[in-house]
């Protein structure tokens, strides 16, 4: 039954991870290496079955695949889950195994920090592997993602809105944020530093209340946050947010924001695109992260890291262009363009005289 899954989803290679004395049940999934090593982070949560979390491995890696082939990198799709409580499981001995189980691939997948997880856990890998990015400088990295993934989503949201609006004056935008973890939180500071009016909702009450007090956002509850007359709704939570229950009570004209896979379908895009709301690719808006953190491979550098995620602003251009001129919804757009890259690069680098890969390949058909 897993061979035919994998089948189906075009993945590569799905590696079980255990040790026992160590406490680590994990998943590692490589979907795509056409454009070179996989790369993604490792997420930390307590799933309620292994399906559940195979599920999400092999969901999320894919979207890593497109994600790095729409930013131009040159390293392929691939993701990580632990089956735990990150705010009670973690020890240095589980990220020294999984360390172990990344090194024991050869550089076929590198990890990367993720939800559940943060620096002080990529440490901890890197004592075992070299294969993982965003740890501290002092080891040549860059350290916490979560600036640089902010930074690129102000980029989305600016070409967003100089599609839609007209201009990209974030101080004349009222914007909702759903979540407010880290990601989140830096980029209501960002927004907030630009002047624009913040509505924010969290189930984490403290979070709330750090954003009202020091950038003077607005608090919403949970469940009204989709209902907030607001220029720009960003989903910054995880997955799924965008789904036919919510869908109708968007009163945006935009949705930008950094959490992934937020549309339950590629249906609901569609619909967005039907109603006239302007969605923002997930995957393309998340990219500032995996930008940086992907330039620790050949040695980092920041002023080259920040104006590599600055080019966010003009794939998102890109991807509304082909949206516009196509008659389709910006996500099948930024698909498109994701698998031509992958596409044009595989053929590349095939010996002469082999035939064409199929794109079902890719898309998992």
């Amino acid at each position: 039954m897993l061979f035919e899954t994998l089948e189906s989803t075009g993945h590569e290679q799905v590696v079980f991870c255990h040790n026992r004395d160590a406490g680590l049940r994990a998943i590692i999934a490589i979907h795509n290496t056409t454009l070179g090593p996989a790369l993604g982070g490792v997420r930390m949560r307590p799933y309620a079955s292994t399906d559940e979390a195979l599920e999400d491995a092999l969901r999320l890696s894919r979207t890593m695949t497109y994600k790095n082939a729409l930013a131009g990198l040159n390293v392929g799709g691939g993701k990580a889950v632990i089956i735990g409580d990150p705010k009670r499981d973690k020890t240095e001995v589980l990220f020294r195994a999984f360390g172990r189980y990344v090194d024991s691939l050869g550089g076929r997948y590198i990890t990367a920090e993720d939800v559940g997880t943060d620096v002080n856990d990529m440490e901890n890998i890197y004592l075992e592997s070299e294969y993982v990015t965003g740890v501290h400088q002092v080891h040549g990295g860059s350290g916490d993602p979560a600036p640089f993934t902010a930074y690129g989503a102000l980029q989305a949201l600016m070409a967003s809105m100089q599609h839609k609006l007209g201009h990209e004056e974030v101080g004349k935008a009222s914007i909702a944020v759903q979540g407010l973890g880290h990601i989140g939180m830096e980029l209501v500071k960002l927004l907030r530093d630009r002047g624009a009016k913040l509505y924010v909702s969290d189930l984490d009450s403290a979070r709330v209340e750090r954003a009202v007090t020091e950038y003077g956002a607005e608090a919403v509850k949970p469940e009204d946050i989709y209902d907030v007359n607001a220029d720009i709704f960003a989903p910054c939570a995880l997955e799924g947010a965008i789904n036919p229950e919510t869908l109708p009570r968007l009163k945006c004209k935009i949705v930008c924001g950094t959490a992934n896979n937020q549309l339950s379908s590629l249906d609901v895009g569609d619909e967005l695109h039907a109603r006239g709301i302007l969605y923002a690719p997930d995957y393309a808006v998340n990219a500032g992260g995996v930008m940086n953190v992907s330039l620790e491979i050949d040695g980092y550098n920041r002023e080259r890291a920040m104006r590599l995620i600055r080019s966010i602003y003009h794939n998102l251009g890109r991807i509304f262009a082909l949206s516009q001129s196509e008659g389709i919804a910006p996500q099948r757009a930024a698909d498109q363009i994701a698998e031509s890259r992958i596409l044009s690069i595989g053929k590349l680098k095939m010996p002469l005289g082999r035939a064409t890969p199929r794109l079902g390949t890719l898309r998992g058909n």
